[in-house]
């Protein structure tokens, strides 16, 4: 069908809109014009449009009823087994629902994508069921993946299994809960500002935040380009060394992989390794956060890193003063660059090479301009100020976030050419409590209240992990390890080992 051609009318507001004006002779002969290249666009209709392989039978599967879904961790359940043996068999996944698995219903947390069903198969989902996996459900999420609270997702907010009036922390929030409960064995997560290793903290699991490109994004849909990643959680490191395994490695696709290497390390064999000789650095800018610090986590996440001297490796304290300008570096990229990405460009983007999935943009870009009255309060505020700082500044403070990030990721680099690890609370406090009904000033506070240890390292791209590491008051405290880029075995060997000597 050929694309619709506009009116003159429509080309004068379009003038108005960009700040110029055409006169209604000149809008005849731009009219003229834009219709010959338009004919390139009904060309591009006429061809087949390259998709990503869909393998192995599958059913839709079913919503949950609320007897079966406690902690709302379900937003669809299903079961797609892949093929007979490999490293994943007999493992349950349960798959981020901001990830496309071909014919299940796919919403990302949001009502605007209510009765969207993907025809593809994100590239990580394609080698779970390669390795064996069976994919058991999609979990529930934030509202497009834009909170670490878990009270903004649609249909449901996520609640805490270790104790439900807690909230389970965001945006992978259905993926640590379900975990948690027992309910699968694995799950993928995506973190962009914290989203795997917040709800890890929060529920008291593993989760991992590869460096910036080692897993693909490809068939995710995402938030920022440059803060985009997914990754593995489970109740064991073993687990989530295996799963990093299989999904691991470049696609071809992703443009976000340009570093990734090619020739990837076997993570399941440096569990044993133990930490002899490691050198672990407790990061003092990482604790005693303003008006968001819990003294308990800190003594707790203190006493934890103090445990690998017991395991032969040294312990000391390190200082990296820019950590404390890391959530700024942040807040002006995941602000603006979000709104661009999520809002804007229909949850796409323009100007980067790789795959894109045209069917939910155009689900998604007829959906925002008809529902988003539905948006969350945390969408509506990035897309409030994202526009603003666009329309005001024109850029220049994204810009400049994205220069800083380089002298953000030196800081980091530096520190970690004299240890091997840094160490520091996940969130500075333990699980919030989830208010059903909570004002918009709380609402926004429960949305990212907790982000302060976590996104530098989505700015910066080092591999960043929870580990559990104690409880207080009966909720878990998590403690993060960091590593030098692509030396996510390192990680997981300390991991393994304050896990086993547990």
């Amino acid at each position: 069908m050929p694309v619709r051609r506009p009116t003159a009318e429509e080309l004068e507001r379009i003038a108005r809109l960009y700040h110029f004006e055409i006169t209604p002779e000149e809008a005849e002969v731009y009219r003229a014009a834009i219709d010959a290249t338009l004919q390139s666009y009904d060309r591009l209709d006429q061809f087949a449009e390259p998709k990503l392989p869909v393998a192995y039978p599958r059913d839709p599967g079913r919503r949950p009823a609320p007897e079966e879904n406690p902690t709302g961790g379900w937003a669809w359940r299903c079961s797609i087994k892949g093929r007979e043996g490999g490293p994943l068999s007999g493992k349950r996944i349960a798959i981020k629902d901001n990830v496309a698995v071909a014919g299940v219903p796919m919403m990302n947390g949001s009502a605007l994508l209510e009765g969207f069903i993907p025809d593809v198969d994100a590239v990580i989902v394609r080698r779970i069921l390669d390795a064996g996996g069976e994919i058991v459900g999609k979990a529930t999420c934030e509202d497009l993946c834009f909170s670490g609270g878990s009270h903004t997702s649609h249909p449901w907010p996520v609640r805490n299994p270790r104790n439900p009036e807690y909230m389970a922390g965001g945006s992978s929030s259905g993926s640590a809960a379900l975990v948690a409960a027992g309910e699968c064995d694995m799950a993928i997560g995506g973190d962009q500002g914290g989203s795997i290793r917040i709800p890890s903290s929060w529920c008291g699991i593993f989760g991992l935040k590869p460096t910036y490109g080692l897993v693909p994004y490809t068939g995710v849909f995402p938030i920022e380009l440059s803060l985009d990643h997914t990754g593995p959680m489970a109740a064991t490191v073993r687990d989530v060394a295996l799963l990093l395994e299989v999904i691991a490695g470049r696609d071809g696709l992703d443009p976000r992989q340009a570093r990734t290497p090619t020739d990837l390390p076997r993570y399941t064999r440096a569990l044993e390794q133990g930490v002899r000789g490691l050198r672990i650095g407790v990061v003092r800018e990482g604790f005693a956060w303003p008006n968001a610090s819990e003294p308990d986590v800190d003594e707790a996440v203190r006493e934890a890193a103090a445990r690998f001297e017991n395991l032969g490796a040294s312990v000391e304290e390190v200082s990296i003063p820019l950590h404390h300008e890391g959530i700024h570096i942040w807040n002006a990229i995941a602000v603006e660059g979000a709104w661009s990405i999520m809002v804007r460009d229909e949850g796409m983007g323009h100007g980067w090479i790789g795959y894109y999935d045209t069917h939910v943009m155009e689900f998604y870009g007829r959906s925002r301009r008809v529902r988003a009255n539905d948006f969350s309060h945390t969408v509506k505020i990035v897309t409030l100020l994202g526009h603003y700082m666009s329309d005001r500044y024109h850029g220049r403070y994204y810009a400049r976030a994205q220069n800083l990030r380089r002298a953000l990721t030196a800081a980091y680099d530096e520190a970690l050419r004299h240890v091997d690890l840094l160490v520091m609370p996940t969130t500075p406090q333990k699980a919030m409590r989830l208010n059903a009904s909570p004002d918009l000033a709380e609402y926004l506070t429960m949305a990212l209240h907790m982000i302060h240890n976590t996104c530098p390292f989505d700015v910066s791209g080092h591999p960043a992990m929870n580990v559990p590491c104690g409880d207080s008051g009966g909720l878990p405290v998590g403690m993060m390890l960091v590593g030098r880029h692509f030396e996510e075995e390192t990680i997981l060997r300390a991991a393994h080992a304050f896990e086993q000597s547990a």
